[in-house]
């Protein structure tokens, strides 16, 4: 059977069962009808009446991967270091699994919408559509802001990562000859994998998240093993660390001020850590069977908070204590950085150290790779919905956003900055600067989620009814997620305002992006006449919202085999 037919299939079974419904619900079953028949087309934006030119090429197991491993790196490799350092193991503990929750909490708001809507911009798309459309022109300019910016921070990482195989032993650092040809060779590889369009994208995030789920589980079990005794020199370590020096350190002062401050502290890396899995929205309009695959990539979710980040930070915990001369002294650039390898040189386990850079050089590049992709379907979907120059919606025949990726492709070429004395420092500073926006996203698409359940209650709409997404304790994941965004917007800046902590430099860095995200706002909201927020009963929940052509699967698995892999992945 060829893929036409299975189609026409699906959408004559769409139209069967809603006129054989017995509650028919005004206008949204109607609206489903006309889309199984043909007679709308939702590849048109109803207010820019531009065409989504968007392709779905990408097959499950590409979306899968990259929702299990997509964003796994350096946060969790290097960091992890940092976030023992200054809370100790327990505090840095409970700090990966409070801010897994509030990720957990936002993944369920942004899956719901996902499924409702598979549709090209993604969580930019609701916050337009269900929130204010200057909340979606806000957040979808400040999304794109934060990835071009950090698209050459990861590209200079990469670079750094490699200087722990080519460093110069005078210098210590890479021979400026041989940053150039990294730089070079990473961005034109960068590039080019994304050039090729969503299927290869697809493909190179599938073979980099097999490299980081191997190496995760593997530092994972070394690590249990050698917490048991089953290193070389048979030392069973257990809970030692944990009574001394301790459960939690005291940063930046002491006491149990410090002991507070050092867990709050480490509740925002851990934060960074996650950083980017929102990003799985990105992909809604170029994968196959959308819905299916957006529920099953956030059921992963929850997976892959609990066994990578919160039983890799369990484990570091107990390997390595937080006052470690080698843990205090880390630059947190390269695999010497690693608790893990920290971990192995004291139990006398050598020769990892290298096989960890490797894993983490493909970590950095492939956040490069995910970052470039993500920035030129925000941009795309921007333009698609009015909020961005038009000419950004162009697409090639093969559904590639050709003028939305040169223009996001472009911001590469700041990695040549590291080049020149303190640019690099620019480089940082501007990154710190975006780090926050990671909240405010999370914190968006929260509350998107609340007036989407407004205006589905209000076209009387039956979530509890969709066979794809809903959870049952909503809105309060929800409200759980937004109360802790908001506490870290507001008070990660904290430091400097304890006694002699003043920096004017950190404070700016800390709080810059509120007044961008007001002025983004409120010059869009006059630009626009200022209109009002929408009532639940007006915000449109139908309009270009794909039917269920869209939801099927077009090449079945056959086998028992790829049965299994199908369910596995």
């Amino acid at each position: 059977m060829s893929d036409s037919d299975k189609a026409s299939e699906v959408k004559s079974a769409a139209v069967t069962e809603v006129a054989d419904a017995e509650k028919v619900v005004p206008g949204y079953d109607a609206y489903e009808v006309d889309v199984a028949e043909g007679t709308i087309d939702t590849k048109i934006d109803v207010d820019s009446k531009l065409h989504d030119g968007l392709q779905r090429k990408m097959h499950q197991r590409h979306v899968q991967m990259i929702a299990l491993a997509g964003t796994l790196g350096t946060g969790l490799f290097l960091g992890s270091g940092k976030a023992i350092r200054h809370a100790g193991p327990a505090g840095a503990l409970i700090a990966y699994i409070l801010v897994g929750t509030v990720v957990w909490g936002m993944i369920q708001s942004l899956a719901e919408m996902l499924c409702h809507a598979p549709i090209s911009g993604g969580y930019i798309f609701y916050a337009s559509r269900f929130l204010h459309p200057s909340a979606g022109f806000t957040l979808g300019w400040m999304q794109w802001y934060s990835a071009v910016i950090s698209l050459p921070i990861e590209i200079i990482s990469a670079c750094v990562i490699i200087g722990f195989w080519d460093n110069d032993p005078v210098t210590g650092s890479v021979p400026r000859s041989h940053m150039i040809a990294y730089l070079t060779a990473l961005s034109i590889l960068c590039s080019a994998i994304n050039y090729f369009g969503a299927r290869w994208f697809g493909e190179a995030e599938f073979f980099f998240a097999i490299i980081k789920i191997l190496l995760i589980l593997g530092l994972i079990i070394a690590g249990l093993c050698v917490d048991l005794g089953g290193s070389p020199d048979h030392d069973r370590i257990g809970f030692r660390y944990w009574k001394d020096p301790g459960a939690f350190a005291a940063y930046p002062v002491a006491g149990n001020v410090g002991k507070f401050t050092g867990w709050f502290t480490t509740l925002l890396q851990a934060a960074f850590s996650f950083g980017g899995v929102e990003g799985i929205a990105m992909t809604a309009a170029e994968v196959q069977n959308p819905r299916a695959n957006m529920r099953k990539a956030a059921r992963l979710l929850f997976y892959r908070i609990l066994f990578f980040y919160v039983c890799g930070i369990f484990i570091i915990g107990m390997l390595v204590p937080y006052n470690d001369s080698n843990l205090l002294n880390s630059s947190g650039d390269d695999a010497s950085s690693s608790p893990f390898v920290i971990a192995f040189n004291r139990a006398g386990i050598k020769g990892l150290p290298s096989v960890i850079n490797a894993g983490v050089l493909t970590s950095a590049f492939s956040a490069a790779d995910s970052i470039l992709y993500s920035a030129s379907r925000m941009l795309y979907g921007l333009s698609l919905r009015g909020q961005a120059p038009k000419i950004f919606s162009k697409t090639l025949k093969n559904g590639l956003p050709i003028v939305a990726l040169i223009v996001s492709n472009l911001f590469i070429l700041l990695s040549y900055m590291t080049l020149s004395d303190g640019a690099d420092t620019v480089l940082n500073w501007l990154s710190n600067l975006t780090s926050i926006a990671t909240f405010i996203c999370w914190g968006t698409i929260c509350v998107s989620f609340l007036r989407f359940k407004a205006g589905s209650e209000a076209h009387g709409i039956d979530r509890k009814a969709s066979k794809y997404f809903y959870n049952p304790y909503q809105p309060w994941p929800a409200y759980w997620a937004i109360f802790w965004c908001c506490i870290v917007v507001f008070f990660n800046g904290y430091q400097v305002f304890m006694k002699g902590g003043w920096s004017t430099s950190d404070f700016f860095i800390a709080y810059i992006n509120i007044p961008i995200v007001l002025i983004l706002f409120l010059g869009h909201w006059l630009y626009t006449g200022r209109p009002a927020f929408p009532k639940a009963g007006e915000i449109d929940m139908f309009s270009n919202v794909p039917g269920p052509e869209v939801d099927v699967d077009p090449n079945p698995p056959t086998t028992k085999m790829g049965k299994f892999f199908r369910w596995l992945l």
